[in-house]
């Protein structure tokens, strides 16, 4: 991945405090979700967990950091609407105009500003959990696919994906 790590920013969505039960007592630990990008459509999530809150932070950081992915944009928002599922957390994207914002809450509004995301719409449906919202987040931005690839996909070229006639097709109905 070509992105510069100076140029990540980082946004704690929760942070859990857990305990597990022993024969000597109860044994308090912190778990930390995550998220990273660098506001140009590269963005990660990561779990961390420790003893002390901010080990736990670095330590979601670190493995953000290596899983960050490179999204498929178009300028400031998304290519076309999309429904990433996890568990029971459903996500529902939708392109937006210019001048829009980031219509989200909590947990999908970080993923969208640390991804570089600026105009999008967004409805979260389900659970409420932070950490099956984030994953049904990333699954949605992993399924975008710009025209190019679509196109590709099907052995076909931009103008018949899109709907446009062909420069080929205008040219040989305009001489008859």
């Amino acid at each position: 991945m070509e992105v510069n790590p100076s140029d990540l920013k980082d946004d704690v969505i929760a942070i859990n405090r857990v305990t597990k039960v022993v024969k000597g007592g109860k044994n308090l630990s912190f778990s930390a979700l995550v998220v990273v990008g660098d506001n140009h459509g590269h963005a990660g999530f990561g779990m961390g967990k420790a003893r002390e809150v901010p080990m736990a932070i670095k330590k979601g950081i670190e493995q953000a950091k290596k899983n960050l992915i490179k999204l498929n944009l178009k300028g400031s928002t998304i290519p076309h609407q999309v429904l990433g599922r996890y568990g029971s957390a459903q996500v529902l994207l939708k392109p937006a105009s210019e001048g829009t914002g980031v219509i989200a809450g909590g947990p999908v509004r970080k993923v969208m500003q640390v991804a570089g995301i600026t105009n999008v719409l967004t409805k979260s449906i389900g659970t409420s959990n932070p950490h099956n919202v984030v994953k049904a987040t990333f699954a949605a931005l992993l399924s975008l696919k710009d025209a190019a690839q679509v196109a590709e996909t099907r052995s076909k070229t931009l103008d018949e994906i899109s709907g446009r006639p062909s420069k080929e097709k205008a040219a040989a109905t305009e001489s008859n």
